[in-house]
């Protein structure tokens, strides 16, 4: 079977599993698939998992401080709200780019993957973008949501290339 055949159904099957799987625990499939193509885009190795987790991590952190910020500090209602929100996005995604100097977040893709499925989750999820659920220890907090389903993406990501190379290597 060629490498590309083998992937392919690797991924189509661990694709319908995930879903089961992410939709019997309420976890975002869309935000693990970002994952799980951040992971290929990454490498596709061990490092790459790693670079992966740790970026997408880093980007769902810095738009949950943005959204954290954003509703914490009332300059919206002086300067409106879309230029204090486009204030507060361009410092936390400078700074986020500028993280790139530190070897676990230097692949700023990955980095901006979690930042837009935060602020993706936040704005399509009915009043997801509130103090209380930013601030609770639950699934309604998008850090949380966003971060777990990525770092499962992620692992699917690499369980999908393991045996995707085992399929390659049997014929």
């Amino acid at each position: 079977m060629s490498q590309l055949v083998a992937l392919s159904v690797s991924i189509g099957l661990l694709g319908g599993i995930a879903t089961i799987l992410y939709l019997k625990l309420g976890l975002l499939i869309w935000a693990g698939f970002i994952a799980w193509a951040c992971f290929f885009h990454s490498g596709g190795d061990s490092n790459a998992l790693q670079k992966t987790i740790f970026g997408n991590l880093f980007g769902a952190f810095c738009a949950w401080v943005a959204a954290v910020l954003i509703l914490s500090i009332p300059l919206g209602e002086k300067l409106s709200l879309p230029v204090w929100a486009g204030i507060v996005v361009g410092v936390t995604v400078l700074l986020m780019c500028l993280g790139a100097r530190l070897k676990p977040f230097s692949v700023i893709p990955a980095s901006v993957y979690g930042y837009a499925a935060t602020f993706a989750f936040l704005l399509q999820t009915a009043d997801a973008m509130t103090q209380e659920k930013l601030r609770s220890a639950s699934m309604a907090n998008a850090l949380i949501i966003v971060g777990v389903s990525m770092v499962i993406g992620a692992i699917f990501g690499l369980i999908s290339g393991k045996v995707g190379a085992a399929l390659t290597a049997k014929t």
